[in-house]
């Protein structure tokens, strides 16, 4: 598994390999959701801090297989699923969809 930093702060995990890991966190697509996405009120990233993608810890891969094993809890139905996941490690912002409930 393998981790996306951004300027030092661990972002983002995957348990794709190597190569898969690289391909997908430097894809365009996915740093332009990187900008478009918040974190405490500030970017995610900003376009121009390194990017940098190091092997997960032990702790972070125990923590990934805990989310993963909770989400599948909850979608049992999607037992079919052999894809590359990715987790966000920083708290995104919630997006403006309907937070119009209130």
């Amino acid at each position: 598994m393998y981790i996306l930093e951004i300027a030092g702060k661990a972002v983002a995990i995957t348990n794709a390999d190597q190569d898969q890991a690289h391909e997908l966190f430097m894809s365009e697509d996915f740093k332009d959701d990187l900008k478009s996405f918040s974190s405490e009120g500030k970017p995610l990233w900003d376009g121009s801090a390194p990017l940098k993608i190091r092997r997960a810890t032990d702790d972070e891969i125990e923590s990934f297989d805990e989310a993963m094993e909770d989400d599948d809890d909850l979608d049992e139905e999607d037992d079919e699923e052999d894809g590359i996941d990715v987790m966000f490690l920083a708290l995104i912002d919630e997006m403006d969809d309907d937070t119009d409930d209130a």
